[in-house]
């Protein structure tokens, strides 16, 4: 009888455990529903309200916005998306409608960098005019089609119309509508251009003086600087220049003395420097190079390898190719000990710092490199990842043009 009592309260007590979760279950799962023109205007209330706030921000006249930040000062700014996106409106419904926004504005900034305000008062446009069909009485599907070919009336009258800009004022020109009205920096972004090309990377970045400025970086650079100071030719800057160096890629770490030995030899006979571009190079091979650098006037640098994982394999390959050689890598057959000095890539000149290194003017095929950019660029274009399409256009600009820094102060 005792069993049995504790049986039912244990099923009691399971049964009510049973009902509140059930309750919370149903509580979590209440949605509020509206349906026809009541949510039609609420949601086309919500569009005007961001819309609002957005459209003052268009054309090369357009004003400013103060946003609140949770930490920090206030952002100040003209950027369309950026405003669209520090909203969030109470109401449920309204913010639905202002999410639709959202969504167009960050699409437009995404595809083009640009022009994410015009897509917000288009959009209010579109939306407010097709509420008001509907609410007349025409079928939602028949006003879709007519929406996709005015917009296709649109983009052709719009090609007709568009001028290609090449010359250096014309992009000048777009920089300085682009930049609210900024002459200096309009010069300065048509400088970029001019100095990386249509393939290069302009990046901007807090200067650390008051005057605006523009560094190009020519060649490939490499966010890596040497493993050990004792590499360093010249003690006043801190810097490794090698002249015409042979360049050995390896995917794996280099720490054993044997692999690296028949190296050394083959490249003292030729009597020009090397660099060693590896995962790592530690133990006994690194104290081999540092010894034959300071005692037998060997030049010599190495530097780990740029990226991690299968990045780290992708840009070892750019560097193969930019510089004429190939990857040392086990999965291919290659190993240290039969390396040939077909397999070394070279270039003109390989500077090398704490931070970072550039080679300059590779030795690889022009073809090769080419056909590389067009991969690269045909990856870009089906990226869905933000953060993916950033570093294969890094890596793009690398081979093909450089990276332009706009410094502003």
């Amino acid at each position: 009888m005792q069993s049995i009592g504790k049986a039912i309260a244990s099923s009691t007590k399971n049964s009510r455990n049973n009902a509140f979760i059930e309750s919370l279950v149903r509580c979590y799962a209440t949605k509020e529903m509206r349906f026809g023109q009541d949510v039609r205007e609420r949601v086309l209330q919500g569009v005007h309200k961001l819309a609002n706030a957005v459209q003052v921000t268009l054309g090369p006249k357009g004003r400013c916005v103060v946003i609140e930040q949770p930490y920090g000062g206030p952002k100040i700014t003209k950027d369309g998306v950026s405003v669209a996106k520090a909203i969030e409106l109470p109401d449920r419904f309204e913010n639905i409608g202002a999410s639709l926004v959202k969504q167009v504005a960050s699409a437009t900034n995404d595809v083009a960098g640009d022009g994410t305000t015009t897509a917000t008062v288009l959009t209010r446009a579109i939306l407010a005019e097709g509420c008001k069909s509907a609410a007349a009485g025409m079928n939602p599907m028949d006003v879709r089609r007519g929406i996709n070919l005015a917009v296709d009336h649109v983009v052709k009258v719009l090609k007709s119309r568009a001028k290609k800009i090449s010359t250096t004022e014309e992009i000048a020109q777009v920089g300085t509508i682009s930049a609210n009205g900024e002459r200096e920096i309009g010069d300065l972004i048509a400088n970029a251009m001019a100095k990386v090309g249509k393939e290069g990377v302009i990046t901007v970045a807090d200067g650390k003086t008051l005057e605006n400025e523009l560094e190009v970086v020519e060649g490939m650079r490499i966010d890596r600087g040497y493993i050990s100071p004792y590499f360093v030719t010249d003690q006043k800057t801190m810097k490794v220049e090698l002249e015409n160096p042979f360049i050995l890629l390896c995917e794996k770490k280099i720490s054993g003395l044997q692999a690296l030995l028949p190296v050394l030899e083959k490249v003292v006979k030729t009597q020009r420097p090397l660099l060693i571009v590896a995962e790592d190079v530690e133990s006994e091979a690194l104290a081999t190079l540092i010894v034959n650098k300071l005692r037998a006037g060997l030049k010599v640098c190495a530097i780990k390898a740029p990226g991690f994982g299968e990045n780290r394999k992708a840009n070892l390959q750019d560097i193969a190719i930019l510089t004429g050689g190939e990857v040392i890598s086990e999965e291919l057959g290659f190993k240290m000990e039969n390396l040939e000095m077909t397999q070394l890539g070279s270039a003109k000149k390989v500077t090398v710092t704490k931070d970072d290194s550039i080679i300059l003017d590779g030795a690889g095929s022009k073809e090769a490199i080419r056909e590389r950019c067009d991969l690269l660029n045909s990856i870009i274009a089906e990226a869905t990842s933000d953060y993916d399409r950033e570093k294969y256009q890094e890596r793009l600009a690398k081979l093909s043009g450089g990276v332009a820094v706009l410094k502003i102060g």
